[in-house]
């Protein structure tokens, strides 16, 4: 019996090599799309702001005058909120990964908790502001506050982490546990000695995306009644706050043309702020990466 008809196949190359060239030009065009739209974003980012970025822009606050505007108040505020959000982000993201990946029995309950966690994962960012306006600002009192800011964004990404960590604890080879274990290591030894070392690449570039969107988030912010003009910096976790996404979209609603300048001048710094904090991320993965 032939199991692969010659002719047949044969008589298909063609059609197959047209598809795979078809296929290959499509893609490289959806790439290249995506590159020049890119591009020609960064070009009229940079040709409109470059010109501002200065000293004084850095070190001054917002004025109503674009010639004496500045983002301080801004950077400030997004530093403190990434200081409240990541390491409890993190710590509850991994920790919820760990349990339900290494604690928790596999029945019904454990699988309608993954799939909701996986389903908030793609939950408009706007709901959570209303979240946290209703948990953290009302309910806990926290006010306009940093802690309550920085709480709403850390629900905000805690589903992204939690769902990056157990796919990088999953991907963790079953050899290596079960040698911990044949060594008389108990279950808690093999995770902070075997699973944890070995994911944490994967874990760390959860973290790193997910904190990327937590930086460029606007809308939960506005909900919770972060200002949108400031003139002061935070002292402590329940001072008043604004932030760099806020100061642009503020900036972008003025009618004075020149604040479109000023606005672009901050989205440079906002973007060199988050190429920094991630590289600083990529640079501990990769020591991880290298060590396992």
């Amino acid at each position: 019996m032939e199991v692969i008809k010659q002719n047949q196949m044969v008589k298909n190359i063609p059609t197959r090599l047209l598809k795979n060239k078809f296929f290959t030009v499509l893609f490289l065009l959806a790439t290249l799309t995506g590159l020049l739209v890119l591009a020609i974003l960064l070009y009229r980012i940079f040709s409109q702001g470059i010109g501002y970025i200065n000293w004084d822009f850095l070190t001054s606050f917002a004025s109503r005058r674009p010639s004496d505007a500045g983002i301080k108040a801004a950077i400030y505020g997004t530093v403190w909120m990434m200081g409240v959000t990541a390491p409890i982000a993190f710590t509850l993201g991994v920790g919820t990964a760990l349990y339900l990946e290494e604690y928790a029995s596999k029945n019904l309950v454990t699988k309608i908790i993954q799939m909701n966690i996986s389903n908030l994962a793609g939950v408009p960012s706007i709901v959570f502001g209303l979240l946290g306006l209703t948990l953290f600002v009302r309910g806990l009192g926290l006010d306009r506050s940093v802690l309550a800011g920085g709480l709403t964004m850390a629900l905000l990404i805690l589903p992204i982490i939690v769902v990056a960590s157990q796919e990088a604890i999953r991907a963790v080879p079953k050899e290596l546990k079960e040698a911990s274990f044949g060594m008389g290591a108990t279950k808690w030894q093999t995770i902070r000695r075997v699973v944890l070392p070995v994911a944490i690449p994967g874990i760390l570039t959860g973290n790193i995306l997910a904190l990327s969107r937590a930086i460029g988030e606007t809308a939960p912010l506005i909900m919770i009644g972060a200002l949108t003009y400031i003139a002061f910096v935070p002292e402590n976790l329940m001072s008043q706050f604004t932030v760099m996404p806020i100061q642009i979209f503020n900036w972008t609603g003025r009618p004075q043309e020149e604040f479109q300048f000023v606005a672009a001048a901050g989205i440079i710094v906002l973007l060199a702020m988050l190429l920094i904090m991630n590289s600083i991320a990529v640079l501990i993965r990769n020591k991880f990466q290298k060590r396992y």
